[in-house]
């Protein structure tokens, strides 16, 4: 995959109120509080662009003042996939704008040797006909989000979106490379990885960031 077709790929949300929440959470001194509360704020405007293509139907309904065909959305409610832990933090604020979503959880951690995902937890929603968007806050080494996905395919999902707040050039290649047909939707690209697979400049280890257990 070349590095056009792995851009046509990726849609980055440079939003000025998420890229100035963001360098709130990068700073070392936030708070466990605030850096929870931004997280939420900023999976509720991420949300808003990752679901932009949401088919639409009309339905007559009657207003105070007339009869309307008024937009709908279509189909099966849309699932959301937490990846544990962090993965929880975006749920939140993408169900303060579709309450209705379903919510499914798998859980992974990176094996800090090999840096490769290794499963240990994987409950989900039915998801045949539904738009499944995956949510981690960081898209790292990519290993993660790869097998993630592909444990959703083999459940039986076929309309996939990969949804974070921060990604790595490499983390993105790989995904892209592995799952061709699933867009990326991320509020900044940062520079590199360093040697313990984290993202340069990045925030640190989101999910000990989000609940303060370091």
């Amino acid at each position: 995959m070349n590095q056009a077709e792995i851009d046509a790929g990726v849609t980055v949300v440079g939003h000025p109120l998420i890229l100035h929440k963001l360098s709130i959470m990068r700073r070392k001194a936030t708070s466990t509080g605030k850096f929870r509360q931004l997280l939420r704020e900023i999976s509720l405007l991420l949300a808003y662009e990752v679901t932009r293509d949401l088919p639409l139907a009309f339905e007559s309904i009657e207003t105070p003042l007339t009869a309307y065909d008024a937009p709908t959305i279509e189909g099966k409610k849309l699932c959301l996939i937490a990846i544990l832990r962090a993965g929880d933090g975006l749920v939140q604020g993408i169900l303060d704008l579709v309450p209705s979503a379903r919510v499914g959880h798998i859980g992974l951690y990176r094996d800090p040797k090999t840096l490769l995902a290794v499963e240990y937890f994987y409950k989900v929603p039915d998801l045949a006909g539904r738009l499944v968007i995956v949510v981690d806050p960081m898209l790292a080494t990519g290993h993660t989000a790869i097998a993630a996905v592909t444990r959703l395919k083999q459940s039986g999902a076929q309309h996939i979106k990969f949804l974070c707040l921060l990604s790595a050039p490499e983390g993105i290649r790989a995904f892209r490379e592995a799952h061709p047909d699933v867009p990326v939707f991320t509020a900044a690209i940062d520079d590199h990885l360093n040697d313990h697979g984290y993202i340069v400049p990045g925030l640190g280890d989101a999910g000990d960031r989000l609940y303060g257990t370091k």
